[in-house]
């Protein structure tokens, strides 16, 4: 096989607008939407989305900063190891391969759940697992821009039916569309609205309000292989406060005026059952009877983009760390077309095997593995904040010009700090509520926390071994990379 080196900046400007607004747009959306205006009440539903989307703001702003002055397919854990300490990109690396490895296997098992919709397969529904991951195997197998172009498309149809959704509900709140419960700012006087359960209700919202948000940091990954990185990484990243306004403060905003907290079918956070969406309910409400079999095929689809774009960025990462000497030297061969296709081999091997995990062995040790996936991507959002600081602080201390910047995040040190900070706090108080108790669920706080002892374990091994210092201002690299 002819082989190559380095990568092809084959992905255009408009897959990376697709890629950085489909991200996140999955089911933390489509379906766990409800749950948090059940909980938290339409105000704290709202305002919860609102604090969390000004954090991912200022994180994709400083990954933009970073990632167009080094665009490199390794981001998190090239920048980790440059600006931080070499240990700390390691784990970032490994942890992040982790994290989507687990996310192809659990969007594996999603897609059968949503396609039992329309066939109930039996015993034999795995088979729809193992098709959809030969799917998406061929997509990353053939070439960059057969992601580039499947993720394109996948998140277009997920654009779109958010988007319609905005406009129905809009047109049902002043009252054109008619049709279900009325419409209109008395469903946040009901009850205790607008907020719900207090504080701690507002922190479990925040949960899984941030979770929803994973994925936009793909396009970081994706800078190695786009075209003009210093030109559209910036362009991208300057639109990513209207897509968070739009797709998700917008459309929860339409959701808590449309249907009342109170609503029993919010209360049941059941990502198995299409017809308790709120997008489901609101699309009845304004008279589309086939609501349900829609949005089932829309989430099938983010499924499937969800399965793609993890199967990419955990390639491309294990990619990188070979480049890096931090994974065996195999998994950086790139095949003529530029696919690391050992990376990628490797990548879905180790997704099968996780998927199977799921459905032949104890279903304890999937649970593990799911929660320690989940925790992974917000220390990959700690890794960003505390890299850009880093980087930022570094750059100044060298007497570079800020002006060279092919772009530069605005609100410096406050973007990257309030980020740190919000993300820790959230990362920290995922089930604080077991500390309360007055016998504390050790097992459920294990499962949650893992994630964490296994970073830190994991970066001060590697420390160790190879005695890495934390890199002072001074010594930091800032050569740019030629492409």
């Amino acid at each position: 096989m002819t082989m190559q080196n380095k990568l092809k900046r084959d992905l255009k400007a408009r897959h990376l607008t697709m890629i950085a607004i489909g991200g996140s747009i999955g089911t933390g959306l489509f379906v766990a939407s409800g749950a948090t205006v059940a909980q938290a009440g339409p105000a704290g539903a709202l305002l919860s989305y609102v604090i969390i989307g000004i954090m991912v703001y200022f994180l994709m702003t400083s990954l933009g900063e970073l990632a167009a002055y080094l665009p490199v397919s390794g981001t998190f854990a090239t920048y980790g190891s440059r600006y931080v300490d070499e240990s700390f990109g390691f784990a970032i690396g490994w942890n992040y391969w982790y994290n989507w490895a687990i996310t192809v296997a659990v969007d594996l098992v999603a897609a059968q759940l949503v396609i039992s919709y329309w066939f109930d397969s039996g015993s034999y529904s795995w088979l729809w697992s193992v098709l959809f991951l030969t799917l998406i195997f061929l997509l990353n197998y053939i070439s960059v821009k057969g992601f580039g172009e499947a993720e394109f498309w996948f998140s277009l149809i997920k654009v779109v039916t958010v988007i319609i959704f905005i406009a129905v509900g809009l047109l049902m709140i002043i009252g054109i569309i008619r049709g279900g419960e009325g419409a209109g700012w008395h469903n946040w006087q009901i009850g205790d609205a607008p907020f719900v359960g207090g504080f701690s209700s507002m922190i479990g919202v925040a949960m899984i309000v941030g979770f929803s948000f994973q994925g936009t940091e793909l396009i970081g990954i994706a800078a190695g292989e786009s075209k003009d990185p210093e030109k559209n990484i910036p362009k991208s990243m300057k639109q990513v406060f209207w897509r968070i306004l739009l797709f998700y403060v917008l459309a929860i905003f339409v959701i808590s005026l449309i249907i009342p907290y109170t609503d029993p079918r919010l209360l049941r956070n059941d990502e198995t059952d299409i017809s308790l969406s709120p997008f489901t309910l609101v699309f009845q409400n304004a008279g589309l009877l086939s609501a349900a079999a829609l949005m089932n095929a829309v989430i099938l689809t983010s499924v499937l983009s969800a399965g793609n774009s993890g199967l990419y960025a955990s390639t491309r990462m294990l990619y990188a760390l070979a480049k890096e000497g931090k994974a065996p030297k195999i998994f950086s061969r790139l095949s003529h077309s530029g696919v690391p296709r050992m990376a990628l081999i490797a990548t879905t091997f180790v997704a099968m095997l996780c998927f199977l995990t799921s459905k032949f062995e104890d279903q304890q040790v999937y649970l593990w593995l799911l929660n320690l996936s989940g925790m992974t991507g917000f220390i990959a959002w700690l890794g960003i904040a505390i890299s850009h600081y880093r980087f930022r602080k570094g750059y100044i201390a060298q007497g570079l010009n800020l002006n060279d910047l092919p772009y530069r995040s605005s609100l410096f040190p406050f973007g990257p700090v309030f980020a740190f900070v919000l993300c820790l706090t959230i990362t920290l108080g995922q089930n604080y509520a077991a500390f309360l108790e007055d016998t504390i669920d050790w097992n459920g706080v294990i499962a949650t926390y893992i994630g964490i002892p296994l970073f830190l374990i994991i970066m001060f091994s590697y420390k160790l071994l190879k005695k890495t210092k934390w890199i002072k201002y001074q010594d930091m690299d800032f050569t740019r990379i030629k492409y």
